[in-house]
């Protein structure tokens, strides 16, 4: 490939960019409602999201789903934990999570538990004990019940902007997203692509793309 297709390529891919972002330029987190920091509590919610997504359900019912648990006053650990199971089931089914949402009622009330009594509710304290290691972190989040592999990399991708050691994190999802939109295929290229503090909404506009193909046609139509 010569300078001149390559950077002929780099622009038409930074345009595509643009369109995505200026049409999906938002986190799973921002439509649950969560304003994300590093601190103990948006952690959790994050936390909470991703449980929620990784399930054969609809993202937006997923992040409407766990509004209605913040807005029940599920917003910590603590009142996760102390919330009666019907109370969980109830949130869930005015989110419209209906076919999950007993089992994942039990689900966050374990879960709950567990990270109060391991790590006071705070997450960072799992981060600590992880030394900042992706891998541990991994390994550690894994243990909290209905959080699996999918799970897991939601979650680390939604928070990379305040745990950066997590990216650039674009997992199976986006990569098909950056596919169906004709852009790189390694992590490593996409992360060129935008700032650091861009790396979560970036990797949230492409899983929309992977799941619906109207994204892509929309972004197809919008680029220059």
């Amino acid at each position: 490939m010569t300078g001149t297709t390559r950077d002929q390529d780099t622009v038409r891919d930074k345009a595509t960019v643009k369109a995505l972002l200026d049409q999906e330029g938002h986190t799973y987190a921002e439509d649950a409602g969560i304003k994300l920091r590093n601190t103990p509590q948006p952690l959790y919610q994050v936390l909470v999201a991703a449980c929620l997504l990784s399930a054969r359900i609809k993202a937006s019912v997923a992040t409407a789903a766990a509004h209605e648990l913040f807005a029940a006053g599920m917003r910590d650990p603590r009142k996760m934990r102390d919330a009666t199971w019907q109370q969980r089931v109830d949130a869930l089914g005015r989110g419209h999570y209906r076919r999950y949402d007993e089992r994942t009622a039990t689900q966050l009330g374990d879960g709950a538990r567990l990270l109060l009594d391991r790590y006071g509710g705070d997450l960072r304290r799992l981060r600590d004990e992880a030394d900042g290691d992706p891998d541990a972190i991994r390994r550690a989040l894994r243990e909290v019940p209905g959080l699996g592999p999918v799970g897991v990399e939601i979650f680390l991708r939604e928070v990379q902007a305040v745990w950066p050691e997590a990216g650039p994190l674009f997992d199976a999802k986006a990569l098909k997203g950056a596919e169906r939109l004709g852009l790189p295929a390694r992590p490593e290229d996409l992360a060129a692509l935008v700032p650091e503090a861009a790396y979560a909404v970036f990797a949230a506009a492409l899983v929309r793309a992977a799941l619906d193909r109207h994204v892509a046609e929309e972004v197809a139509g919008a680029r220059p």
